[in-house]
């Protein structure tokens, strides 16, 4: 399984738009780790898509993520911002904003 995070918009947003996606790879990873991403990605997607009920306010400096997993020729998108974002999403960019460029 590859994942990969984009980071949009936000006050780092001039920063960020130059830098290349984070991507991790579970055939780079211990095995240990490769279970856990897998474990947060199966619990992010249907979260993600539930979406979130009530609408956020909107806040014009908010962050916003895309997940991208792909496995087995198939691919997902997760989209979800500093406002809006459910707590399995947040597990996951946790997870991935520590565990990016490690490999």
């Amino acid at each position: 399984m590859k994942v990969t995070l984009a980071t949009h918009g936000g006050l780092a947003a001039p920063v960020l738009a130059g830098l290349p996606p984070d991507v991790v790879d579970t055939h780079a990873l211990p095995e240990s780790a490769a279970a856990e991403l897998s474990r947060l990605v199966a619990a992010a997607v249907p979260a993600a898509a539930a979406g979130d009920p009530e609408p956020r306010r909107r806040a014009p400096d908010a962050m916003s993520y895309s997940i991208t997993v792909e496995e087995g020729g198939h691919s997902s998108v997760l989209v979800q911002s500093d406002t809006d974002m459910s707590p399995e999403f947040a597990a996951l960019l946790r997870w991935l904003k520590g565990h990016a460029g490690r490999e």
